[in-house]
């Protein structure tokens, strides 16, 4: 016997308030701007600028003792990170201390480095700084403008992609759900002020994939079905079509939620902004890919014209699990 967490048959309606959900989405937006233009975002050393120490000790690097001893000096972001590599001999333990840039300065002051290796020498007493290395803010900051240039050419392509296999409200739709899960994401680290570094680049390019993964899933349902119900309306159709689906998307966020929860508790500060990140993603977009897509097409409507496409067979090409 099989466990079911989702009936194998539902007939909920997820139109009952259409203006109320989409509602919700609009102020969630309004308050992520809000939070972006006056709080901004709480950028870490790939995007502020700042130094890399690399460190060479006898002794077995140890990440957390290293991070302890730095925190007490009050140098903001720390970011530290053993190096690994098959040439290096058993007394070559290699790490990489990136400290941000103190505020007004262009880089870490030689002062400021005397203390962290007075502070990492109580950790290991024969640590050395074989290399320093400093990044301005201006070099630094440019990752920003193309970090974002990224993810607006990724929602772009989504757009096209969605435009040519579907109809244009079906494209209009996803797109709206993708910034809209973007935007969200952005405003939750802005009020948190959470570090935002590269890692969450890729976090929120990894949300758009998944996000528009479902939104194609169920779509893909509503165009057989426009085919096998030609005069049923579009609420019910849409409807019909979520609910069809609906176990399928209830065990993939489950299941993906399940690893990042595994992730956040046990992957350590290194990783916790990018899984915080994903886990956010994975509600909103699952959130918005039936009340925010659905939605908007609901309203643009769709043309009933289509003929099926030879070879095409009658049921999603993904496949539904049952949960």
């Amino acid at each position: 016997m099989r466990l079911k967490l989702v009936p194998q048959q539902t007939n909920w309606d997820f139109f009952s308030r259409p203006v109320l959900w989409l509602g919700i989405s609009a102020l969630l937006v309004l308050l992520s701007v809000g939070s972006f233009a006056i709080r901004g975002l709480n950028y870490g050393i790939d995007f502020q600028g700042g130094t890399t120490i690399r460190t060479q000790s006898a002794q077995p690097v140890d990440v957390a003792a290293y991070r302890a001893a730095l925190e007490g000096l009050g140098l903001g972001d720390v970011v530290i990170s053993e190096v690994f590599d098959p040439s290096f001999g058993p007394d070559q333990n290699v790490a990489m201390v990136r400290i941000q840039a103190q505020e007004g300065q262009e880089a870490v002051s030689a002062d400021v480095i005397e203390q962290a290796r007075g502070a990492l020498t109580a950790v290991a007493e024969d640590i050395r700084f074989t290399s320093v290395e400093s990044v301005g803010p201006k070099v630094s900051g440019e990752p920003i403008q193309t970090a974002f240039i990224a993810v607006a050419l990724a929602i772009a392509a989504v757009l096209v992609y969605i435009w040519l296999r579907f109809e244009w409200q079906f494209a209009l739709g996803a797109v709206v759900a993708l910034a809209h899960d973007v935007l969200v994401t952005l405003g939750i680290f802005s009020l948190l002020q959470i570090r935002f570094d590269l890692a969450i680049i890729a976090a929120l390019l990894t949300i758009v994939g998944y996000s528009i993964n479902d939104t194609v899933v169920i779509f893909d349902r509503v165009r057989e079905n426009l085919i096998k119900y030609k005069t049923r309306d579009l609420k019910d159709l849409l409807n019909l079509s979520i609910n069809e689906t609906l176990s399928r998307t209830f065990m993939t966020s489950a299941t993906t939620l399940l690893a990042l929860i595994a992730l956040i508790v046990l992957g350590g500060d290194v990783i916790r902004g990018f899984v915080f990140a994903m886990i956010w993603g994975v509600v909103v977009g699952t959130y918005s890919t039936v009340f925010v897509a659905s939605a908007i097409l609901l309203r643009l409507g769709v043309k009933r014209d289509w003929t099926k496409p030879s070879g095409d067979q009658t049921g999603n090409q993904f496949g539904d699990i049952d949960a």
